[in-house]
């Protein structure tokens, strides 16, 4: 049986002040995660089965809540973590720009929809940008720790390549009730260059 682990933050938790502060950094993956991870690993305990977190997800309806909260959980943050940088690329180029421009217009066109879909979310939840097995780029919101890769997401099933996590334990020390400006910050430190490679690799498996 896999145990899954917390995985490590490619930068100290204040490095990206004064966007995420360090006290919500340090909150936000020492225990939010960390009990994604542990409560994971807990649930698994009942199962035989040894499978990839990404396999896990696409067959989520098989599973019990606890499976589905904490696998997406930990595959969310997992994500978030990545692709957020303190010397961050701040816009995309090649083919994913190209994509980016085909498909919503511009680049900050698609800042207003993934804006939307996290303001739109009613109570917790994620705003992604992902892949859809056709290739496309699409944008939607998912409540609680779902994303486009589990098997219960009917209508927008694909590969995530941003997420922004809208839980308010993510934001909520520096920026209150304005999630909002929180929205808005993330994209001083989101790395485009991380998202780039994570598209080129969905599409180079779909092709």
């Amino acid at each position: 049986m896999n145990k899954f682990q917390l995985p490590d933050l490619p930068y100290p938790y204040g490095a990206l002040e004064p966007y995420f502060d360090q006290e919500t950094m340090t909150i936000h993956h020492q225990r939010h995660h960390q009990a994604y991870v542990d409560n994971l690993n807990k649930a698994l305990d009942t199962t035989t089965e040894n499978v990839e977190l990404e396999g896990l997800l696409a067959q989520v309806s098989q599973y019990g809540p606890a499976i589905r909260n904490n696998a997406g959980g930990h595959y969310n943050h997992s994500l978030f973590w990545e692709i957020l940088s303190p010397v961050p690329k701040i816009v995309p180029t090649g083919r994913l720009a190209k994509e980016i421009e085909a498909t919503f217009g511009s680049l900050d066109e698609l800042k207003i929809k993934i804006k939307n879909a996290g303001l739109g979310q009613f109570g917790s939840g994620w705003s992604w940008l992902y892949v859809k097995y056709n290739g496309a780029l699409d944008v939607v919101a998912t409540p609680n720790q779902d994303n486009p890769l589990m098997d219960t997401q009917l209508m927008s099933r694909g590969v995530p390549i941003l997420g922004v996590d809208v839980w308010e334990h993510a934001y909520y020390l520096k920026y209150q009730n304005k999630r909002a400006d929180y929205l808005d910050a993330f994209w001083s430190i989101l790395d485009w260059s991380v998202v780039e490679k994570k598209y080129e690799e969905t599409i180079g498996k779909l092709i």
